[in-house]
């Protein structure tokens, strides 16, 4: 295959661009609704299920689960809110996160969104520039956007052409067709690989493309879905080493809410996948797995020229070129909707075990003793947030802190002057 140097950092540099602009719209978006996403934590945390509802929100919004995670991690700190608060705000942030991969899903392979890049760069650049803070954060957030889909354009475009050598592939061939330990082996590489990237959303399209393009089966890029849901959870409890108790009791129940909805849905692994191939079949564009058994029937040359992108003049070719883009989407809709409703199931089951996971969470975590001479910051701690616009809180109550204990050192003073 030939398959250069120079194509792989093209392949790695498409994915840095794709990460860089999730992360740029992503505190672009943060920074414009600071203040905002705070008032929202605060005042829609009542109960879990406003809380569910706000976590879902945000995500949505500033489209990232880390970000969110690592916020109410930070929120949690701070005291800001409490350990049962923030895991409804978690559950909801799982839902969250799925849009990225509907967004993908619905524009990333139906509309050339890339050619659309350029352009809406050129509409963010001007803000970049402006001296109000909000519409210099709105550029931030446009440029970002425009990023996201141009890498996922070259990641699609500069991925090795295993279509044409199926013989490059064969050793992730070899492991598709193991039952169960297929499962648990590509659950396992989606974990890694969200590790690794530090993003859960950047893996699962690169899950998408892997499967759109042929690469592997339907039911093993699901597997690699719930390893990613897993993945993601290390970025919030990396943000909590230097927190308080209150706070790694937060990211360990993140934790421990995906590691066991990950585990309800590898024991009905197949009857779900079943479930969501049928609903996308008899409601949506397509059998997911047809994909796959069309690209065996076609020779590799035809293969090669219907998936490379260029304007083919052969009307036979033509209609091929057409019926896989049809099978590509019904693929992405599969794989959105079977990431949709495993988190979706996973907070209406795990929703009413939120005290349970606050006491075990408390156990795992017990909080240390404090002492009278413990002259630490309280309420912030480095390497939480990306956005001081999200700090101010914990800012304010770290000064409040400080007023407390300049008092007490006055008092002090009067003592050793009488001395």
């Amino acid at each position: 295959m030939n398959y250069s140097f120079l194509d792989f950092l093209t392949l790695v540099g498409a994915l840095g661009m794709f990460l860089y602009g999730m992360k740029t719209m992503s505190e672009g978006l943060q920074k414009v609704a600071g203040n905002r996403l705070r008032n929202i934590l605060s005042a829609m945390t009542t109960n879990r299920f406003t809380g569910v509802l706000t976590g879902l929100i945000i995500t949505a919004i500033i489209q990232s689960s880390s970000a969110t995670t690592v916020m109410v991690v930070s929120f949690v700190n701070a005291g800001l809110l409490s350990l049962a608060q923030a895991i409804g705000v978690i559950m909801g942030a799982n839902v969250g996160t799925t849009v990225t991969a509907w967004i993908i899903a619905l524009f990333g392979f139906t509309v050339d969104i890339s050619a659309l890049s350029l352009p809406v760069i050129a509409v963010g650049l001007p803000m970049l520039f402006s001296k109000k803070s909000n519409w210099k954060s709105l550029g931030e957030f446009i440029m970002g956007f425009a990023l996201l889909f141009l890498g996922l354009y070259y990641l699609k475009t500069s991925v090795p052409d295993l279509q044409s050598h199926p013989e490059a592939l064969s050793f992730i061939r070899n492991y598709t067709s193991l039952g169960y330990g297929s499962v648990l082996l590509f659950l396992l590489l989606g974990t890694v690989l969200t590790v690794i990237v530090q993003s859960s959303s950047a893996t699962v399209a690169i899950t998408l493309i892997m499967c759109a393009q042929g690469w592997i089966p339907f039911e093993m890029a699901a597997a690699m879905v719930l390893g990613e849901n897993i993945g993601t959870t290390i970025t919030a409890n990396l943000a909590a080493l230097p927190a308080n108790a209150s706070a790694k009791r937060a990211a360990i129940a993140h934790l421990m809410f995906n590691v066991f909805g990950v585990c309800w849905c590898i024991l009905l692994f197949y009857p779900f996948t079943q479930l969501v191939s049928w609903i996308i079949t008899r409601f949506g564009p397509g059998d997911p797995h047809e994909l796959i058994r069309f690209l065996g029937t076609l020779d590799p040359q035809t293969v090669e020229l219907i998936t490379s992108g260029q304007s083919l003049a052969d009307a036979h070719l033509v209609a091929l070129q057409k019926q896989l883009l049809s099978m590509q989407v019904s693929v992405s809709f599969g794989l959105s909707l079977f990431h949709s409703m495993f988190n979706c199931c996973n907070i209406c089951l795990m929703i009413w075990f939120v005290k349970l996971y606050v006491r075990i969470c408390s156990a795992i975590i017990p909080a240390p003793g404090e002492t009278e001479g413990d002259f630490q910051l309280k309420h912030i701690s480095a390497g939480i947030l990306s956005t001081s616009e999200l700090s101010l809180m914990q800012a304010r109550k770290e000064i409040a802190v400080y007023g407390d204990r300049t008092a007490r050192m006055f008092e002090m003073v009067k003592n050793l002057l009488y001395e």
